[in-house]
């Protein structure tokens, strides 16, 4: 039962890795396609890669001009 458990939260925490990949690569695409530069667009993943999820709300509620 142990490693059931085990294998369940590795199999999530990959889930969430991935999750967390994908909205930094979000940002960053979203960022270039609004026209921004490639220094303001690097700054907005690296919020997000280390500061999940106020980087991710702070960068929602600039990024409407």
């Amino acid at each position: 039962m142990a490693i059931i458990t085990g294998l369940i939260l590795f199999l999530f925490s990959i889930a969430l890795f991935v999750a967390h990949i994908l909205c930094c690569l979000w940002a960053y695409r979203d960022c270039k396609r609004r026209g921004k530069s490639s220094e303001y667009a690097l700054l907005v993943l690296l919020a997000i890669l280390f500061f999940p999820l106020a980087g991710l709300i702070v960068y929602m509620v600039i990024r409407n001009d």
